[in-house]
C-alpha cells in the first residue's frame, strides 16, 4: 500500500507518536476491515486531508467509502455527530470501529462538490438547503465540545502575545471573544452543529440530492455553522468583498436571519479560524481579511 509521503508527514505533524503509531498500523486495520465489512477496496480519494479514505465497494456491488483515522476524541465525536444525523441531510454512517479510528459510510455518486457550482447564488441557495435539513437539537448525555470550547483558542493566542505583538491586532481577539460569549448567552436555542459546513462538505447524489460530509459536531448557536461556507471560495473570486457581502444578503435574506447578528458570529469565527491557521502554521489571512470585511460591513 502507497500512502503518500506528504500525507504522512502531516499526520505525524499533527498526531505525533501516535500519529506514527497509525500509520504503522493502516494497513492491518484495513485489511480487518476489508475482511469484517466483506469489502472490496478500490484506491484512495484524491483529496487526503487529516484521514485516509478509500473508495471500496459492498460485497453486493454497493459504492461505499471506508474513512481511516487516527482514533481520538474527534473521531468519535464525528461518529456520533453521524448516528445523531441518521442518514438525513447527511451521508450515511454504516458501521464503525471506534478503537480502530474506521467508519464505513454511503457513497454519494457522482459526489459532486459546491465548488463545481459557478452561479453564486445557486450555491448559496443549496447550502441553505443543507444548513436547513441538518438543524439537530443537542442530544441528551451529549459529549461534544461547545462553541466556548472552541473559542478558548482565542485565549490561548492571547496567552502567547501578552504584550500584543502577535499578527492579530489584539482588539479583534477582544472582539470576538465578546462576540462568542454575547451570542451564546442570548441564543433561541443551542444546537448539534456540523462546524466545517462548506463547500467541500456539501456533496451530490443522483438519489438524494445535496448532501453534507465530515462533520465536527460542536454544541452552539445555529448562527455559527453559517460562517465557514460564506468565506470559503472567495478571495480567488473577482471582486471577492463585494461577492462575501453579496453572501451575507443571500443568506440572511433566505433565511430570515438578524444580519447583525449573523456578522457578529461571522466576525467572532473568522477571527478564530485565523487564530487556528496560525497554531497550525497554515494559511490564516484570508480568515483575518474576511473578519476585516465583516467588521466594515457592520457600520454600513
Amino acid at each position: 500500500m502507497n500512502i503518500p509521503e506528504w500525507f504522512q508527514k502531516k499526520i505525524v505533524d499533527v498526531f505525533g507518536e501516535a500519529g506514527k503509531v497509525w500509520l504503522t498500523n493502516v494497513a492491518s486495520t484495513i485489511q480487518s476491515c476489508e475482511k469484517e465489512w466483506k469489502l472490496q477496496i478500490e484506491g484512495p480519494v484524491s483529496n487526503l486531508s487529516y484521514n485516509y479514505v478509500l473508495h471500496a465497494k459492498e460485497e453486493h456491488g454497493t459504492p461505499v467509502m471506508l474513512k481511516l483515522g487516527v482514533p481520538s476524541f474527534d473521531f468519535t465525536n464525528e461518529i456520533r455527530t453521524l448516528n445523531v444525523y441518521g442518514g438525513k441531510g447527511c451521508a450515511r454512517l454504516l458501521k464503525a470501529k471506534e478503537e480502530r479510528g474506521a467508519m464505513l459510510l454511503e457513497k454519494l455518486v457522482p459526489g459532486t462538490m459546491l465548488s463545481e457550482e459557478k452561479e453564486e447564488k445557486l450555491a448559496v441557495l443549496q447550502f441553505i438547503g443543507v444548513w436547513k435539513a441538518i438543524r439537530r437539537p443537542v442530544p441528551a448525555k451529549c459529549q461534544s465540545p461547545t462553541i466556548l470550547d472552541w473559542a478558548s483558542g482565542l485565549g490561548r493566542y492571547n496567552n502567547l502575545h501578552e504584550k500584543g505583538d502577535g499578527p492579530i491586532e489584539k482588539s479583534y481577539i477582544e472582539i470576538a471573544q465578546k462576540y462568542f460569549a454575547e451570542l451564546t448567552e442570548t441564543t433561541e436555542g443551542m444546537e448539534l452543529l456540523h462546524g466545517d459546513l462548506h463547500h467541500e462538505n456539501i456533496l451530490y447524489d443522483d438519489k438524494k440530492g445535496w448532501l453534507a460530509i465530515d462533520p465536527k459536531g460542536v454544541v452552539g448557536d445555529p448562527y455559527f455553522d453559517l460562517i465557514s461556507f460564506m468565506t470559503n471560495h472567495l478571495l480567488n473570486k473577482e471582486n471577492p468583498k463585494e461577492l462575501l457581502e453579496l453572501r451575507v444578503k443571500w443568506i440572511a435574506e433566505g433565511l430570515s436571519l438578524d444580519r447583525e447578528r449573523l456578522l457578529k458570529a461571522a466576525i467572532s469565527m473568522s477571527i478564530l479560524s485565523a487564530c487556528w491557521g496560525l497554531e497550525d502554521q497554515a494559511e490564516w489571512e484570508e480568515s483575518y481579511t474576511c473578519a476585516k470585511w465583516f467588521m466594515e460591513f457592520m457600520t454600513e
